[in-house]
């Protein structure tokens, strides 16, 4: 049975689902940084998926990060599945701007966290789960 990693539960909060994925926004506040989690169990790599779930992941990935291009302005978009902390898979997808703190190096141990101020939040969560609703995606 799939069960969310208890390091992501804590350090994101579900937005919503996509047929395969959960959908995670970070409480990170540096970044407008969401984390899509295929809900299969004990799977740790894309290649592990079948290749139904392996395009359907590819899909949703693509589709999040469009979405995340076109309403924070993003001047790139990090598409990463790392692992190294927590083993479940997950792929991050972190909107990056030419002027923030972290550019042009990745965004890990650059900044300490930052709390989200709770309107921000869920602000930035209500703008993703509209522009996400449909096509496979249920806001939660």
């Amino acid at each position: 049975m799939f069960e969310l990693h208890p390091r992501l539960a804590e350090d994101s909060v579900v937005i919503g689902e996509f047929d395969l994925s959960l959908l995670l926004l970070s409480k990170d506040a540096n970044y407008p940084w969401c984390i899509l989690v295929p809900r299969r169990e004990d799977i740790y790599e894309i290649h592990h998926l079948d290749e139904v779930d392996q395009l359907q992941l590819i899909r949703e990935s693509c589709r999040l990060a469009e979405v995340m291009t076109s309403l924070f302005d993003a001047d790139k978009m990090n598409v990463a599945a790392l692992g190294n902390v927590v083993r479940q898979l997950h792929v991050h997808h972190i909107a990056r701007f030419t002027d923030d703190p972290a550019w042009p190096q990745p965004i890990w141990g650059r900044l300490p966290f930052k709390v989200y101020e709770s309107d921000v939040f869920a602000d930035r969560i209500r703008r993703l789960q509209n522009a996400l609703v449909g096509e496979g995606f249920t806001p939660l």
